[in-house]
């Protein structure tokens, strides 16, 4: 079992007993105690779980990361699902981006391209892409969220619902295993709803630490999406619901 896998067991345990222990993990997994504690502080040190005496806890499934600290979580991950992401969309073409760091790295990867037309409520996009000679930067307008920039709100919904795009770029908070797509704030999830509603291919773009993760509020199901671009995806009945549903599932780590 290689670490990723090793390492999303880890957590879907957790977020079934609450808590787990180096020993009681060594004793799962067949492996050294060294092995666990490097687990452990990885996971830690990306927000995933909680270190507590002897082990970890998972944290709150209605408990977020803070934006900036989620930056700092799998960037290299995040930097190669954008180009991947950004590889399947051509020149000239008309998307929409949500709020997001994985989305956020996706425009990074756009600044090549020519001819775009981006719809975002997702301002750290917008200010990026305005300065791309050719890409024509539409903002969404609403409640603007002081933690990331996010637009949010009926107000924002209705804007989205004036088009019909070529691409969705749509970033979640977490997958569940059973393909679930979730997010922490209802507001944002009517904007993901509208999004995916009025986009000809969507694109999902997740590290694989959002399948180990939960949320409260459900956005809908990885199989209205088109194309699902991760670094790993460690869990076989996330494979089986891109395989049943025709997702096309892209590993940028494979």
């Amino acid at each position: 079992m290689n670490p990723s896998m090793r390492q999303a067991k880890i957590v879907e345990r957790a977020r079934q007993d609450g808590d787990v222990s180096v020993e009681m993990l060594v004793a799962a997994f067949g492996v050294t105690p060294q092995t666990i504690r490097k687990d452990l502080n990885d996971l830690c040190g990306r927000g995933v779980l909680k270190r507590t005496h002897g082990g970890a806890m998972h944290p709150s499934g209605v408990e977020n990361v803070e934006y900036e600290a989620r930056r700092g979580i799998a960037p290299a991950e995040k930097r190669a699902i954008g180009r991947a992401a950004a590889a399947l969309i051509p020149d000239h073409a008309s998307l929409f981006i949500n709020i997001g760091t994985t989305t956020e790295a996706v425009s990074q990867a756009l600044s090549g391209h020519r001819g775009l037309m981006v719809i975002t409520n997702n301002i750290n996009v917008a200010n990026h892409l305005r300065a791309v000679p050719g890409t024509e930067v539409v903002i969404a307008g609403g409640v603007v969220r002081p933690a990331d920039g996010g637009i949010v709100g009926e107000a924002a919904v209705d804007f989205i619902r004036q088009f019909k795009v070529d691409f969705a770029v749509i970033g979640v908070s977490a997958i569940d295993p059973d393909g679930a797509l979730l997010d922490f704030d209802f507001r944002e999830v009517k904007v993901a709803q509208a999004i995916i509603a009025n986009a000809r291919h969507v694109i999902l773009v997740a590290d694989s630490t959002k399948l180990t993760r939960t949320a409260p509020v459900r956005i809908g199901h990885l199989s209205q999406a088109h194309s699902f671009i991760t670094d790993t995806c460690p869990l076989d009945s996330i494979r089986q619901v891109c395989a049943e549903a025709g997702v096309r599932l892209v590993e940028t780590g494979s």
